[in-house]
């Protein structure tokens, strides 16, 4: 069951590439990707295509965590913040390499690839994306 796990977990591309989709009717970009554009609705059906994003952002607001969940209580405290993409998306993520004192609204953000969480008794080891201080 592990190895599915881990398996099921490397095949989505959005982990790794922050892939999202662009509905080619109105132009709306969604991470994560849709099947349907919600504004377009049936008009976008077979016309959403994917795109990378930059992974460049801001910060618009962020919570310090200082009592973690089951397997993240070594990290605490750290930060999880909702970013807005230079292409429009907001996404949730986990800001890293700097002090938490130091994240602040407006901070310019940028993707980096790290280690999300070891499985227990199988060691399988998930990445994923966060995101750091962009380097200017």
């Amino acid at each position: 069951m592990g190895e599915a796990v881990a398996r099921f977990w490397r095949e989505i591309p959005q982990r790794y590439n922050l892939i999202a989709n662009k509905c080619t009717v109105c132009d709306k970009i969604f991470f994560p990707p849709r099947d349907a554009c919600p504004y377009c609705r049936r008009k976008s059906i077979g016309k959403m295509k994917d795109v990378k994003l930059s992974g460049r952002g801001e910060v618009v607001t962020y919570s310090v965590v200082h009592v973690a969940p089951e397997n993240f209580e070594e990290q605490v405290p750290y930060v999880i913040a909702i970013i807005k993409l230079e292409e429009g998306p907001q996404i949730t993520a986990q800001i890293v390499d700097c002090d938490v004192k130091d994240v602040h609204i407006g901070m310019k953000v940028e993707q980096t690839f790290r280690r999300i969480q070891e499985e227990g008794y199988t060691g399988a080891i998930y990445y994923g994306y966060k995101f750091r201080k962009a380097k200017t």
